[in-house]
């Protein structure tokens, strides 16, 4: 019974924890439109609210992990969450877009020293006859709440302010602080050596973060600017020399020995490929949503429920399509119906009822996306020896992340250019005057977020808001064809480099494991 107990609060505060990071990636990009008006924020300026997170959480996740083994699980996790609630109240409070941006970047940092700890504790605190049950209610519970997370979110934006969706995570900090400290035991690698591969960091950090820079600034100043060119050139070097430090260090946070393997190399880029057409999708669909189409906050969160929902029903199932026909068949066909998903997601205009639109796509995304991602975890821990499974699926995750990251800055680019010249098109017979077309050349890019003066007159007003929010949904059709190819990408990598029929390394119990964490891992954006 006391064994239970303890149990019962080593669940609440991970599951508490983990929720937290998992709710913010839902949460803040349902509130992304409302807080680029209420900050006067361009979308270069937006994209960094998403990619700052992004950017930290994605180079530093590997790290965290590392961390929790050497120094204390209990200990790193509790400090993540601390960061993350600390950021979190500077998030709520900012005043300008800068301040918020700065404050996503130390809440990624947070999220990187929480998000492995969250599972690695429940894996050092149950033994092998409870474990499997344990991971299953943690990602079950977790699931829900980041199902959750959304129409919440929407709500508070819709009702309260977009600020509330970064005070939410106060109280529930504090409790899971609490009950960390009086509940949850210390657990750490007694075999693990306390160097850190702090370079390795360091240079993923400065090699993705120019990188991004570089393609999120050439909105404004051209992608052949000088200083675009050196950022992009420091980034790649930077990136390089990360590579060359991961195959020279004994401590490196990437074994790339791991990729020496046929089918590992070939599952995480089909990760790269299918997660950055995630990651790209959810992060312009909100502005869909909520300013050319016109939902509610509330609305456009509770928009995605069809796809965690399916995501989470359907992840048993999935793992025993690995069981029944190996993973090559679910990896190739899973990807081809999420590329089916985005070509439903280009179809909508400017009309039309979210049921006969947006919900088809979706439901079409989601169970594409549930057929591959439990196969894509059992292959991917399946590929290396036992001994590499936790740094294969470390390795995995990062990928995903970095994935989104990159996604959002390259589309952004994309997004910029088919909205500038279709805007072009769609103003050259409008009477406008030399003021007007001013102001909107300096508006652009906000793109659907232009803000038109109120001295015009209604009817030209209606006329301005149908052409941007018609030259927006023109940019957004072509980031879902991308998305499409993408995903069509990542089915070819499946039939190419996994071998078929593929049968899971892993028991019944673990393969539950896996396939439950892995619908949570499907829901993060990335970005």
């Amino acid at each position: 019974m006391r064994t239970a107990h303890k149990g019962f609060w080593i669940l609440l505060a991970t599951i508490l924890g983990s929720s937290m990071a998992f709710i913010d990636s839902n949460v803040v990009n349902v509130a992304l439109p409302r807080l680029q008006v209420d900050l006067a924020a361009s979308v270069a300026n937006v994209q960094w609210v998403v990619e700052a997170y992004a950017l930290f959480l994605g180079s530093l996740l590997l790290v965290g992990g590392a961390l929790g083994d050497r120094f204390g699980r209990k200990r790193i996790f509790a400090l993540g969450i601390l960061l993350f609630a600390l950021a979190s109240i500077a998030c709520g409070f900012a005043q300008t877009i800068g301040q918020l941006i700065t404050a996503r970047a130390v809440q990624g940092i947070g999220g990187a020293l929480l998000t492995p700890g969250s599972l690695a504790i429940i894996r050092a605190s149950f033994d092998e006859s409870r474990r499997g049950r344990a991971i299953g209610l943690w990602s079950g519970f977790s699931s829900i709440t980041s199902a959750l997370g959304p129409v919440i979110g929407g709500w508070l934006v819709q009702y309260a302010s977009w600020r509330w969706v970064f005070f939410i995570n106060i109280p529930l900090a504090a409790l899971v602080l609490i009950i960390i400290y009086l509940r949850v035991p210390e657990s750490r690698n007694e075999q693990a050596t306390h160097r850190l591969d702090s370079a390795g960091a360091l240079l993923v950090t400065l090699g993705l973060g120019s990188l991004v820079f570089g393609l999120i600034e050439a909105n404004t100043h051209g992608l052949f600017d000088p200083m675009i060119v050196l950022y992009l050139g420091i980034g790649l070097l930077a990136c390089c020399a990360f590579l060359y430090v991961e195959y020279r260090s004994p401590a490196a946070m990437l074994p790339l020995h791991l990729f020496r393997s046929r089918t590992f190399a070939g599952t995480n880029l089909l990760t790269l490929f299918l997660y950055a057409a995630l990651g790209a999708a959810l992060f312009f669909l909100p502005f869909n949503l909520i300013s050319v189409q016109h939902y509610p906050p509330t609305a456009a969160g509770a928009s995605l429920l069809p796809f965690t929902l399916l995501m989470f029903s359907l992840s048993r199932w999935s793992g025993g399509l690995v069981t029944r026909y190996g993973s090559r068949l679910p990896l190739v066909v899973g990807p081809l119906i999420v590329a089916v998903g985005y070509l439903l997601m280009a179809l909508p205009g400017t009309e039309g009822s979210y049921w006969t639109t947006f919900f088809p796509a979706i439901v079409v995304l989601g169970l594409g996306m549930s057929i591959t991602v439990a196969p894509l975890t059992t292959t991917v821990m399946g590929a290396v020896e036992d001994s590499y499974a936790g740094a294969a699926s470390g390795v995995n995750n990062a990928v995903a992340r970095v994935a989104g990251l990159l996604a959002i800055a390259i589309f952004g680019i994309v997004v910029q250019s088919v909205f500038d010249q279709v805007l072009t098109q769609q103003l050259q017979h409008l009477p406008l005057s030399a003021d007007l077309t001013h102001l909107i050349e300096l508006e652009r890019t906000k793109l659907v977020g232009i803000e038109l003066p109120h001295t015009i007159t209604p009817a030209l007003k209606q006329q301005l808001e149908q052409r941007i929010a018609g030259s927006f949904v023109s940019s957004f059709r072509v980031v879902m064809l991308c998305s499409a190819f993408l995903a069509l990408i990542s089915s070819l990598c499946a039939w190419l480099t996994v071998p078929g029929p593929l049968r899971p390394t892993a028991t019944l119990e673990e393969q539950e494991c896996g396939d439950n964490a892995c619908t949570l891992s499907a829901q993060q954006h990335v970005h």
